[in-house]
């Protein structure tokens, strides 16, 4: 949907979005908002869930609303322990009168098939949202590459109901303040809204067999083929939806420059599997005259650039999760105070060490056991 912004901050440096986001905690005096794929007790969950409780405590009135299978999945990167005192503190902020939700799909299909939301969003009172591509744990902080946003005006409402499409429960009366708020601002950033939770569209059978219609996709498709010049994408690992891969392998085979920044398998410790979905396509990749990149430490931004003019953030991951199991968030504009951001993190990414130029050659040099893995596993990428 189309609305508008009084203000737009890009936050690409991690400290920064951490500051943001826990002054926005600390200063809240009536209500906050926060989605998240899922929570690690490390130095950071601990510090926001201290901050959540004092903030209850306080009297704000406090929503949380995790991912039920991204905290799963997350979990095995914590120790037994450390799950033991991440549901404690969970059971104090309810305890406080917070509202912890772990969100699950309708349907027993679309939860066996990890079916959720993916996406992270934080408000408050005071007007300001955040839309990020990361979560809170150390990997988004301290490991790898995020981008976020934040924004006043108008938008902020409009995000804030849409966390009643994950599992909230928004009051009008927050979304009335926030919109209170945007009427004395001046909205001079036009920005489009681009939201699907693809659980709510589903059938008995959930995912299995399902292709959409996904609003998101269906956007992300138009963006990719109204490139003419150049395209420039991150993602975590590039797996796309085939639509949407074939609208890139378009472009890049009429003569647009394609760049593609994605991890490297190293940045995903506890298992490859998302790199071997991602590397199953790299012959078509390379074939149609894509540049693409592996980043070492991770690159867990979701951004796409057209033609160096026309700028998409949030949380949609280029994979097929993306389009039929998780619900995603993205932000575009034409408007040069955000495309001027994203120009510049792609230069960045370009020059930096962390990034090596995936070839021909890379791929015939793999190990075998990676050429095992990739042949054996990589037709199952749509569930990697």
């Amino acid at each position: 949907m189309r609305t508008t912004a009084s203000s737009f901050v890009p936050l690409w440096d991690r400290q920064a979005e951490w500051a943001r986001r826990m002054e926005m905690v600390r200063q809240a005096r009536k209500f906050l908002y926060q989605t998240l794929f899922y929570i690690e007790y490390d130095a950071y969950g601990r510090e926001m869930l201290d901050a959540l409780l004092d903030a209850q405590r306080r009297g704000v009135r406090v929503q949380l609303i995790i991912d039920g299978f991204g905290q799963r999945l997350g979990g095995v990167l914590m120790t037994r322990a450390d799950r033991t005192a991440l549901a404690a503190a969970l059971a104090a902020l309810r305890v406080a009168g917070a509202v912890v939700t772990m969100y699950r799909p309708p349907r027993f299909v679309q939860r066996q098939l990890a079916g959720g939301h993916h996406v992270k969003i934080q408000v408050s009172e005071a007007g300001e949202a955040i839309l990020s591509s990361g979560n809170v744990t150390k990997s988004s902080f301290e490991g790898w590459n995020e981008y976020a946003m934040a924004v006043r005006g108008a938008v902020v409402p409009v995000l804030l109901e849409s966390c009643a499409l994950i599992g909230g429960v928004v009051s009008p009366e927050h979304v009335a303040r926030l919109q209170a708020i945007a009427a004395t601002e001046r909205e001079d950033i036009t920005l489009d809204y681009w939201f699907c939770n693809p659980n709510l569209h589903q059938g008995l059978t959930g995912a299995l067999g399902w292709w959409g219609p996904n609003a998101l996709t269906d956007r992300m498709i138009e963006m990719v083929d109204a490139s003419q010049r150049s395209l420039r994408i991150t993602s975590f690992y590039f797996k796309p939806t085939e639509p949407l891969m074939a609208a890139v392998l378009r472009a890049a085979q009429r003569g647009v420059e394609v760049e593609v920044f994605h991890s490297h398998r190293d940045a995903l410790p506890a298992t490859d599997l998302a790199w071997i979905a991602a590397a199953a396509s790299y012959p078509r990749l390379l074939d149609a005259g894509v540049a693409l990149y592996e980043n070492r430490r991770g690159e867990h931004s979701k951004i796409v650039l057209v033609d160096d003019e026309w700028a998409a953030c949030g949380s949609y991951n280029f994979e097929d999760a993306a389009h039929d199991r998780l619900a995603e968030a993205m932000l575009a504009s034409r408007d040069e105070r955000v495309v001027a951001p994203a120009r510049a993190i792609f230069d960045e990414l370009r020059d930096s060490a962390d990034n090596a130029r995936v070839t021909p050659e890379t791929v015939r040099q793999w190990a075998d056991r990676a050429r095992r893995r990739v042949g054996r596993y990589g037709r199952f990428k749509r569930w990697m």
